[in-house]
């Protein structure tokens, strides 16, 4: 199955905070998305589909610097402070290039999200909890 960027930022579009990512991962899901891959540095994010199908967005705003050192105890209190729906993408975005956090990648499938440092440290795995 293949998808679209168009329909993938369909499914985006109704994200307003972090409180919103469980029905969204549902979402794009049902459109055949198997992982992707968000990069903090400009947001484009790299989505895969079954057949070694893949695409790409583009960057959502002026890159960002991520931070040599990681911050895990400050991001993991700025993904909470997100999940609540108490800040917007790109806030949280900047928190995490500030905590050292290069990409996040979640594997639908398994309902993970893995949030990782420059230096391919693993800094948190989390389930997706289920959407309600």
């Amino acid at each position: 199955m293949t998808f679209t960027l168009k329909a993938i930022s369909d499914a985006h579009s109704k994200v307003k905070s972090g409180a919103d990512f469980p029905q969204y991962i549902q979402d794009i899901k049902a459109l055949g998305v198997t992982a992707f891959t968000t990069w903090v540095s400009d947001s484009h994010t790299d989505y895969h589909g079954s057949d070694d199908f893949r695409i790409s967005s583009d960057s959502k705003y002026e890159t960002l610097s991520i931070a040599d050192q990681t911050d895990q105890e400050g991001f993991i209190n700025n993904l909470k402070a997100h999940q609540r729906g108490e800040t917007d993408y790109f806030t949280f975005c900047r928190q995490c290039a500030e905590a050292g956090i290069e990409k996040w990648i979640v594997l639908i499938e398994d309902m993970t999200c893995i949030y990782y440092d420059k230096e391919e440290n693993n800094i948190l795995e989390e389930m997706i909890p289920v959407a309600k």
